[in-house]
């Protein structure tokens, strides 16, 4: 996915909603493979309800690990594709 570049700092405390408007929870980190660099996780915050619906991994109840692949856009909040999560 062709991605425009964003350092860490403005995606973090942005919004995640999916395409579709529903709200999921505030990005809180970012993980990614050190040897390669290779972007692999959004750690959401605060997730709703509809997050807990998603086969998504959960931390202790409190955070949600998406794909990052799932992004489409990134603007005022930070689009994902829930097609995109498996």
């Amino acid at each position: 996915m062709g991605l425009d570049k964003h350092p860490l700092k403005e995606l973090v405390g942005k919004l995640v909603v999916t395409k579709e408007g529903k709200r999921l929870g505030i990005v809180k980190d970012i993980t990614f493979e050190t040897k390669t660099g290779e972007l692999i996780q959004l750690v959401v915050r605060d997730p709703t309800p509809h997050i807990r619906n998603l086969n998504v991994e959960m931390i202790s109840g409190k955070e949600a690990m998406l794909p990052y692949n799932s992004i489409i856009a990134i603007g005022d909040f930070v689009v994902i594709s829930e097609e995109d999560i498996a």
